[in-house]
């Protein structure tokens, strides 16, 4: 039979002794002959065993997606996806295509070294794990969430690169050896010649989606954790060499297709590194939300098209779950914020079709004494959370201000945009950590109908989202994007650093109402503030 590059060739025999078996066959699970869950030391995990844990956390990770639906739900929800986790790694490393011809010993198990290195990978990402869980803030969420992106599209790429390389070796072997392989190199050098094919284009997707993850996703942290500029930032052209560079990626793909060459895999891993940071850095701080979720849902495809490499189910499955939320979340904020997904990605807000609406007035600052009068004499109260209360670090002061409150006999309630913040639901976790109740957390479209009825709004760190010329400015750039409808309150009372006009640059008409007072400093320092006149 021809030779397929660096993915080798094989005989017709082979492929009938080892051929990839079908669903329905008694050794389809893992793809991987059935005699690989034994060893002379006795059975590790057979390929049944193997088949049904991965079948169980798979369970386990639809339902941690579907408690975190919910705040009340959230923390079973975790504890769903860490039992499903640490299910699929116990499954993984003592399942049955561990024990390949790669990792065997002489006893036909895995070799004290091949225990070591898995022993010591695990510990020390447990333990790094454990490290940052217990120094990062929850203000700093988005940039871990970013983070770990990351290394998810590393990862994808690496393995792509392993499997490729693992291919190249089995090329060169002759059929005697070849025949002796077990395992994952098995896999390879039993595949026929379509699904040499299919691999390759496996592989290549695998690499292009975790390199376009990895280098979006560390731009994306810098922009979060203030160490890159968040203003949205493209070279001359730059939507002309996104395309040309993912247009020049799909001709390398025929060309790795037709010969394995390494070379097009190279290249295209570069320019899928140019793409995942000119992407990114071409979108601003204010669409951070979406950019995440984004990241959050090419991370799951790079896991899925790997998966589809190595053959694991569970791996495959995941990803899938993991891509098509984030797709889906996605596509709810940027319904919410008006836009179109093309747009958010390819960076900055709709264009303007005339002048922007003149503002008349000028903003009027008020004091912590006149805010705690406002606040002693209202009713009801909504609080209307923003980054600038994530970036305070505030969210303990707010539900201290909040318990005093509702101790004192009046209606609090907190509106949530879908876009607050950097994170989606990112305003809920800081709200969940402050032990604000779930039940006065409220999203926008239960809440903007009672702010007519409302007697004071206070909003914390939040600028377009309370915008209202997205209502009665035809010509903003934010026209038609739905907004909290604070200024509808009778009194409203807006904490922020400055006179700034935050990340869109857009001048907000709210802080010049005749209704509205400007509180100008600090967030947790306005609201603490606050405490001792409440």
């Amino acid at each position: 039979m021809a030779g397929h590059g660096a993915f080798g060739a094989v005989s017709p025999d082979c492929h009938d002794q080892h051929r990839r078996r079908l669903p329905g066959d008694t050794a389809h699970a893992l793809h991987v002959p059935e005699v690989l869950s034994r060893h002379k030391g006795g059975i590790i995990i057979t390929i049944g065993i193997a088949s049904a844990a991965y079948v169980s956390a798979a369970v386990l990770f639809i339902l941690s997606l579907g408690g975190l639906s919910g705040q009340e739900s959230a923390k079973r929800a975790v504890w769903y996806g860490m039992a499903g986790m640490a299910l699929a790694v116990i499954a993984t490393v003592f399942g049955p295509q561990a024990l390949g011809s790669q990792v065997l010993g002489s006893e036909g198990g895995k070799s004290a070294s091949t225990w070591l290195i898995v022993l010591v990978m695990i510990a020390g990402g447990a333990l790094l794990g454990t490290i940052v869980a217990r120094r990062v803030q929850m203000t700093e969420m988005p940039q871990l969430v970013a983070a770990l992106h990351s290394f998810v599209g590393l990862a994808a790429v690496f393995i792509g690169f392993s499997a490729h390389l693992e291919a190249a070796r089995i090329a060169v072997m002759d059929e005697t050896a070849r025949a002796t392989l077990e395992g994952f190199a098995g896999t390879l050098a039993h595949k026929t010649p379509v699904e040499l094919a299919i691999m390759k284009v496996e592989v290549f997707l695998g690499v292009f989606i975790g390199a376009v993850t990895f280098t979006g996703s560390v731009i994306a942290f810098g922009k979060l954790a203030g160490k890159v500029d968040g203003k949205a930032k493209k070279l001359p052209g730059g939507h002309v060499l996104n395309a040309g560079a993912v247009l020049l990626s799909f001709t390398l793909l025929i060309v790795y297709s037709n010969g394995g060459a390494a070379w097009a895999l190279i290249v295209m891993t570069l320019l899928a590194f140019f793409v995942g940071y000119h992407l990114i850095m071409g979108i601003g701080g204010a669409d951070m939300p979406v950019v995440v979720s984004m990241l959050n849902s090419y991370s799951g495809w790079a896991a899925a098209a790997i998966g589809f490499t190595l053959g694991n189910d569970l791996l495959i499955v995941t990803g899938a779950l993991v891509g098509s939320s984030g797709a889906i979340l996605s596509y709810i904020m940027c319904k919410a914020m008006n836009r179109s997904f093309v747009s958010v990605i390819l960076g900055g807000f709709g264009t303007t079709t005339g002048p922007a609406m003149e503002i008349i007035g000028e903003q009027i600052a008020i004091d912590a004494d006149g805010v705690a009068a406002a606040l002693n004499e209202a009713d009801s109260v909504v609080i209307v959370p923003g980054y600038g209360m994530a970036v305070a670090q505030a969210q303990a002061a707010v539900s201290e201000l909040t318990r005093k409150l509702r101790a004192a006999g009046k209606t609090v309630r907190f509106a949530i945009h879908p876009v607050a913040g950097r994170l989606p639901g990112h305003m809920n976790v800081l709200l969940a950590e402050a032990k604000v109740p779930y039940d006065i957390v409220l999203e926008m479209d239960e809440i903007n109908d009672d702010f007519p009825a409302t007697d004071v709004a206070i909003v914390i760190g939040s600028n377009d989202i309370v915008n209202p010329a997205a209502q009665e400015d035809p010509n903003s750039p934010i026209a038609g994007m739905p907004v909290l409808e604070v200024w509808k309150a009778k009194q409203v009372f807006v904490s922020k650093r400055g006179q700034g006009t935050g990340y869109s640059g857009i001048e907000n008409p709210l802080f010049f109402k005749d209704n509205t007072r400007m509180f100008y400093g600090d967030a947790k320092t306005s609201i603490t503030a606050l405490l001792n006149q409440i």
